[in-house]
């Protein structure tokens, strides 16, 4: 029971209080280029899900049996930047063959995942914390949700800034960041929460 409600800590604190996006403040490049639309924000969400999973998934035993087992832990982020930049390229393939329109849609985005820091801060972040391969996955799971839930939310408030009338020096690049620092600021209502719900 104890183990169960680890780890459903450690999913919903990976989703709200540590979202990588909102409170870390990795992964912002996607963030801020693939918000502008629901479907892409979706689609860049669903996409850096399937690479957080399986590059935690492939990481993981490569640390625990390959580099702490002959020395080399020193090499993790080498390592770790290839398996993450395979399973982009992997994904890539994968989505050119079966979902073109998604495809085309991410554009340039998409072979982004590969520098986009939250993957591999997930992945060096599990090995830090000290992490089973279970709660690693669990981790991974809901860093991977929260920063949906981040692409999703934003793409919302986006859309609404779109339709108001903002001042000349405000528009773009500015009206977006400070929208980002409040949708960020609410994030960090959830702390405590996760901890108290689980007591």
């Amino acid at each position: 029971m104890e183990n169960t409600k680890l780890l459903i800590s450690i999913l919903f604190g990976s989703i709200l209080v540590n979202n990588y996006v909102l409170s870390q403040f990795l992964g912002i490049c996607p963030f801020l280029g693939v918000s502008k639309k629901l479907d892409q924000a979706t689609g860049m969400g669903i996409a850096v899900i399937f690479v957080m999973l399986v590059a935690t998934a492939v990481t993981w035993p490569i640390q625990k049996f390959i580099l702490e087992k002959t020395g080399l832990e020193y090499m993790q982020t080498i390592v770790f930047i290839l398996v993450i930049a395979a399973l982009v390229q992997l994904t890539e393939i994968i989505l050119k063959k079966f979902i073109p329109a998604l495809h085309k849609s991410l554009g340039v985005y998409l072979p982004l995942i590969t520098t986009n820091c939250a993957v591999l801060g997930v992945t060096i972040n599990n090995i830090n914390d000290g992490y089973t391969f279970v709660q690693s996955i669990v981790s991974s799971l809901g860093c991977g949700l929260g920063f949906l839930l981040a692409m999703v939310l934003f793409s919302g408030v986006r859309s609404r800034i779109e339709e108001r009338k903002i001042p000349k020096y405000l528009r773009g690049l500015p009206v977006t960041l400070i929208a980002a620092s409040f949708v960020s600021l609410a994030f960090f209502g959830f702390a405590g929460i996760v901890e108290n719900l689980l007591k």
